[in-house]
């Protein structure tokens, strides 16, 4: 068969994307059980971190998340106590998700996570910062 068969393994983009996904998701594995997180947990309270609060709608659009998948997340932080979740007075179809104090507290837990996972990464900083540049290239261009 052809190097340009559009069935083999090694012609799809989209194989290296998910074994490198796959691959820095389970680096990051010992260090978020330790704060029993997932890593979807995680990114969420990172996009709570940084906003402060935000609406349900606003997180899934941050995080690229349907509902289907961010509602049982969240519900599931909440459980854990790191979130509260309020419905708008304003609007009973918007709710409105933030930090409680327990998940503002992991924050500091987390903070030497990301060096931690990057010394794991045998990228240059400038190689780093060209797939970074990259992937979020695609992700608009998908988007």
């Amino acid at each position: 068969m052809s190097d340009l068969d559009p069935l083999k393994l090694e012609n799809q983009l989209c194989f290296p994307l998910y074994v490198a996904s796959r691959e820095v998701i389970r680096l990051y594995h010992p260090y978020l059980s330790a704060l029993d997180l997932t890593y979807t947990q995680y990114i969420a309270m990172m996009a709570l971190w940084e906003a402060g609060s935000m609406s349900v709608k606003a997180l899934g659009e941050r995080l690229y998340l349907d509902t289907g998948t961010l509602t049982p997340l969240l519900k599931g932080m909440e459980k854990k106590g790191l979130i509260t979740r309020k419905r708008s007075e304003t609007d009973e179809r918007s709710v409105t998700v933030a930090p409680t104090e327990a998940g503002l507290a992991l924050r500091e837990q987390a903070q030497a996570i990301p060096g931690k996972v990057g010394s794991c990464i045998p990228l240059a900083p400038e190689d780093a910062a060209r797939l970074y540049s990259l992937l979020h290239e695609l992700i608009e261009k998908l988007a």
